[in-house]
Parts: structure tokens; sequence; C-alpha cells
């Protein structure tokens, strides 16, 4: 039976090299993976991964085994993340419009269960146009989508993770919705049109 993660880093404070090395096992693609998201640059978010784990085994001993570990992780990794988008000057391009109506996305999603080969086109197309979608968000709305979306965070976690008030991490999620079912909407994906 696994180990929790309270249990790993109880381990690897006294030293376990295997408790270190499931700790990165456990967590190294979601951390990489929403760096990835957030950078846009493969190199960097491998970079930028490792530091974090470097920076999280380093700081383990304040680690409070009363709260979740992965928010925790997650802490370290938003920061990094943050700190490098600040260091580049990223400029974003804003999604929003007021003349574009909003789009339910679950709505033009095919069902998996019968897909056929032009099914499979349109999820794909679909996907690559939600990925562009995302990509072009605000980071600070792209974060919360990623980290609810991908992580399947809840929003309490969000809002430890990012320092942002509950609230902001609502406002966030709705506003990066709205702007991706325009973005979408824009493309031509709207209910019922694929």
């Amino acid at each position: 039976m696994p180990l929790e993660d309270a249990q790993l880093v109880c381990r690897a404070l006294t030293g376990s090299e295997d408790a270190y090395r499931e700790i990165v096992l456990r967590y190294q693609r979601p951390i990489y993976s929403l760096i990835l998201r957030m950078i846009r640059d493969n190199a960097q978010a491998e970079d930028l991964a490792q530091d974090v784990f470097v920076k999280a085994f380093a700081a383990l001993k304040s680690f409070d085994p009363g709260r979740k570990f992965s928010s925790w992780l997650f802490k370290i990794a938003h920061n990094a993340t943050i700190d490098h988008l600040r260091r580049r000057g990223l400029e974003t391009v804003p999604l929003e419009s007021a003349d574009e109506e909003q789009v339910d996305l679950l709505s033009v999603l095919p069902d998996r269960a019968s897909e056929r080969p032009d099914s499979a086109f349109v999820r794909g197309s679909l996907a690559r146009a939600i990925g562009e979608a995302v990509g072009r968000l605000r980071p600070e709305y792209r974060e919360v989508v990623l980290l609810r979306f991908q992580q399947g965070m809840m929003y309490e976690e969000i809002a430890e993770i990012t320092g942002l008030p509950l609230g902001t991490v609502k406002t966030h999620l709705f506003r990066a919705r709205k702007a991706l079912c325009r973005h979408l909407a824009a493309r031509g994906w709207t209910p019922g049109a694929n």
C-alpha cells in the first residue's frame, strides 16, 4: 500500500532517498505540466520544475503535516512560475470582447464511448483550440484554470496555492471560462455547430 504524502515527508526528513524519489515520481508530471502550460517553453519548464523540487526539499522541514502536501508543493511551483513570468515580462492577448455570446463547452465535447473517426478529428481540433485559448489567457486566469481543470483542485486549494482570496479565485475562473467560450465561439466552436 502506497504511503501517504505526510509519511513520505517524514521519511525524507530522516534521510530516506527512496522517499525523496517517490515524492518526485508522484509530482514531477503534474508540476511540470502546470509550469509548461503557464510558460509554454519545454526547456524552461523542465528547469523550473527541477528548481521547484530543489526548493521544496530544501524547505521540507517547514512543511506543516497538518496541511495538504500537494498544495504546499504547488504553492512553491506557483511562486517559481510567477517569478519567472515577471522576469520575462510576458505579454498576453486579451480574449474578451463585449459582442460575443457565451458558449457551453460541455455541449460541444463529443462522447468518447461512441467516437467515430470524424468525431475523433473534431475532438482533436477542439482540444487544440482549447489549448490555444488557454494559452492566450492572462497568466493569473490561465493558472487557476489549469489548477482547477487539469489538476482537479478545489477552489480553496487554489486560493491557498495562489495566495488569492477565495472570491478572487472564483472571479478569475468565471472570467477565464467566459474568455475561453468567446475565443472558441469566434473560431466556430458553438453548441451544435460541430
